[in-house]
């Protein structure tokens, strides 16, 4: 089953092992020690350590891993939808599906070194998911580790079916932090939002820095490529770069929000941030045998 790692590699590691419930999951491993935990419900990164062995992806304490319920943390995949809309359920039937390993994958790139410990996921719709969403899809993953530590995920999905679809999507990435009230974003600044809390409302964002002291629930527009999460107690800073992906999504549920959720332990919104690279406001449209990609890759970096 470690086919997915290049071909005689020993020094970056792919263990794919079973979970409590059955469900297969994978553990990356590069050369220094740093890991990523992938499964294949969902197709969902579950863990982000460092070479340390310091968690960078919050999860409740709370969080079910029984499908079909999503985990609560980690990095989600929202897709063909993210939010409420339709038939479809909340953020879309991916993060509730289990995956396969992907038999055809994307060839490695050329500066792809074998420091680089990855898996390649595939999901296709059932019969069940196309009576919701009638629309046939391949959406390949690849969830990849480098040498610096950096995790990496690319979704390709590509058009089967005989008519044009559109979708949105998000890599819905939860962010370990000391504490909220000590956190600030960058990279959003002068952007116009639609504020979730107020029926999508439109806002331009006047801040220098996006700070937290109160529930945010917004879908940056048109952002660029990289995105900083600055968070001072722990002297450290998240990088989002991201391809494909125009839009950022940040939220945090705050004190209310978390009472009445199942799944969120009541002062666990001090713990946690959430910005995902999105594409919402405008979504992705595919014409039959077309294909699109989206790219993020998170670094981190020590901050003074």
């Amino acid at each position: 089953m470690n086919h997915s790692a290049a071909a005689g590699d020993q020094r970056a590691a792919v263990e794919i092992m079973k979970d409590k419930n059955g469900i297969d999951q994978a553990v990356l491993r590069n050369t220094r020690g740093a890991s990523v935990q992938v499964s294949w419900h969902g197709g969902q990164v579950l863990s982000w350590k460092t070479d340390r062995g310091e968690e960078l992806l919050f999860t409740s304490s709370k969080a079910i891993f029984k499908p079909p319920t999503a985990v609560r943390g980690g990095i989600p995949i929202c897709f063909p939808q993210f939010g409420n809309r339709g038939l479809l359920e909340q953020h879309g039937f991916a993060r509730n599906k289990i995956w396969v390993i992907d038999d055809n994958p994307l060839p490695l790139q050329p500066n792809d070194s074998n420091d680089k410990a990855y898996i390649d996921l595939l999901l296709k719709p059932s019969e069940e998911d196309l009576k919701v969403w009638p629309h046939s899809f391949e959406f390949r993953l690849r969830v990849s580790l480098a040498a610096d530590g950096n995790l990496t995920m690319v979704s390709r999905i590509r058009n089967i079916s005989c008519k044009p679809f559109s979708f949105s999507f998000a890599y819905h990435t939860y962010f370990s932090v000391s504490d909220i009230s000590e956190v600030r974003v960058e990279g959003l600044e002068t952007l116009d939002y639609l504020d979730n809390l107020c029926q999508r409302e439109r806002f331009t964002e006047q801040g220098d820095a996006l700070t937290f002291e109160s529930e945010v629930d917004r879908i940056y527009l048109s952002s660029s490529d990289l995105i900083a999460v600055f968070d001072h107690e722990k002297k450290r800073t998240f990088l989002i770069r991201k391809e494909g992906l125009p839009d950022v999504v940040v939220w945090n549920p705050w004190e209310k929000k978390s009472k009445s959720m199942v799944d969120f332990g009541d002062e666990e919104y001090k713990q946690m941030l959430c910005v995902d690279g999105a594409a919402i406001e405008k979504p992705i449209t595919l014409k039959p045998g077309e294909e699109w990609t989206g790219r993020l890759e998170l670094s981190v970096m020590p901050s003074i």
